[in-house]
């Protein structure tokens, strides 16, 4: 005699998960996720920072000041721009301040023969650095944070021999009128580091090496697997990186009115850097955040010049801005860990 099977019973029917995968997350989950953070957080806090000066610094959003924070901050932005690249491909730059002074001490030696020469010489000190810095990374296979650290101590020493050590004055107006003069009531260092951001967001989306520079960041032994000319994307990045570094150091000798590589571009790698991890891009490389760059270079200009319209001394900016590095280092460390 066979027995039946016993069935078991279903039991009561479950409810259907009302946040199932495809439901949108709720406003509360997205601040607690560190991508939110990652994304956007640092377009809130510009937005924070301009509301609490609109309610409690005086005189600060007036047409005046915007125009000194945006002068102020154009070469942070475009030394950070070329910073982004480098840093997209898991490297550091900390040349960059020593390429804007060696820029600066060529300038008033090829002044005499007009501006163009002038400028060219300039930009090719910068590409020349950058050169090197790729090849040391690329060819020799050095850390990035080595090899850029040689020509951080060595290419100051360079500018300080080129320019005998002395401070030069700058009286050639065409080049002077680049850090004073404006267009349609926008200062011409904003022009170029606003043209310059849309540049480097065109490049990185819509071009084959922009996509070869994320693709290297991301996985450098799988790129080479595909194909790609890692080396060659290398070199490149760290070419612009000091052409973009001399730039700033022309627009800033311009402005100052002299030329001192003595003290011209000195901690300029570590605004830059600033600008570049709090504006969400990664340091393990693999993205470039343009407009997130731009942000966080504008971030620390405003919050340094609202603690100083407050009274209180820079090194409390200093400590600020250590905190917010912090932070946003360990966002993105979070980020990865999920």
């Amino acid at each position: 005699m066979t027995q039946a099977a016993v069935i078991p019973s279903p039991g009561p029917a479950q409810p259907a998960d009302p946040a199932g995968p495809d439901r949108p997350a709720s406003p509360l989950a997205r601040l607690r996720d560190p991508a939110w953070y990652q994304e956007y957080g640092v377009y809130v806090a510009v937005a924070a920072l301009l509301l609490f000066n609109a309610l409690f610094t005086d005189h600060f959003m007036t047409a005046d000041n915007f125009r000194t924070q945006l002068v102020q901050v154009a070469p942070i932005v475009i030394v950070a721009l070329g910073m982004a690249l480098v840093i997209g491909t898991e490297g550091v730059d900390l040349s960059v301040g020593s390429t804007m002074a060696l820029a600066a001490a060529f300038l008033p030696l090829y002044l005499g023969y007009g501006l163009v020469p002038a400028l060219v010489v300039a930009l090719l000190a910068g590409a020349v650095v950058g050169a090197v810095n790729g090849a040391l990374v690329s060819l020799i296979g050095l850390q990035p944070i080595v090899a850029t650290l040689a020509l951080f101590v060595g290419g100051r020493g360079l500018a300080l021999v080129v320019a005998d050590g002395q401070l030069k004055q700058i009286v050639n107006p065409d080049l002077l009128s680049l850090g004073t003069g404006s267009f349609l009531g926008v200062p011409l260092v904003v022009w170029i580091a606003g043209l310059l951001a849309l540049a480097v967001a065109f490049l990185v989306r819509r071009t084959t090496f922009g996509r070869q520079i994320v693709a290297v960041g991301g996985n450098r032994s799988a790129a080479a697997l595909a194909g790609l000319p890692v080396k060659r994307v290398l070199i490149g990045v760290y070419v612009l990186c000091g052409v973009f570094a001399a730039l700033a150091g022309i627009l800033a000798t311009a402005r100052l009115t002299a030329s001192d590589p003595s003290s011209l571009g000195t901690l300029m790698e570590l605004s830059a850097i600033t600008a570049v991890v709090v504006g969400g891009t990664p340091l393990s490389g693999g993205s470039v955040r343009v407009l997130g760059t731009v942000a966080g270079a504008l971030l620390m200009q405003l919050l340094r010049a609202t603690l100083v319209k407050h009274d209180l001394p820079d090194s409390t900016a200093q400590i600020a801005q250590a905190a917010i590095i912090v932070a946003a280092v360990y966002v993105a460390r979070e980020r990865r860990s999920r």
